[in-house]
């Protein structure tokens, strides 16, 4: 398993693909393959048969996963792309900070 840059909840911005631009918070990472679901990004559809879930069944829009490379942090103060960095403050926590803006990323 690789070490990702995105946490789940992390507010990401789309740096390439078709909704390129587009933000959201991350909703589920999967390490392993490297992947991210965020919402509002990546929408397809899917043709389900009825089921205790859903009893219809029908055209359902949902979130596909899209590759962790092509998401980058937004920056708490101006919502751009950036980069991430980890610092150790003066307490000894490690935290991970926005190195546009040098602001620390809230878990």
């Amino acid at each position: 398993m690789t070490k990702l840059h995105v946490k789940k909840g992390d507010k990401v911005v789309v740096i390439a693909g078709k909704d390129k631009n587009k933000s959201g918070r991350v909703l589920l990472v999967d390490p392993k393959a490297s992947r991210v679901v965020v919402e509002g990004v990546n929408v397809v559809k899917r043709h389900t048969k009825p089921n205790a879930v859903s009893p219809e069944g029908g055209v359902i829009e949902k979130e596909a996963p899209i590759h962790v490379s092509n998401v980058a942090l937004a920056d708490p103060q101006s919502g751009k792309p950036t980069r991430v960095g980890m610092k150790v403050l003066e307490d000894g926590t490690k935290v991970r900070y926005a190195k546009k803006s040098g602001e620390t990323i809230d878990e």
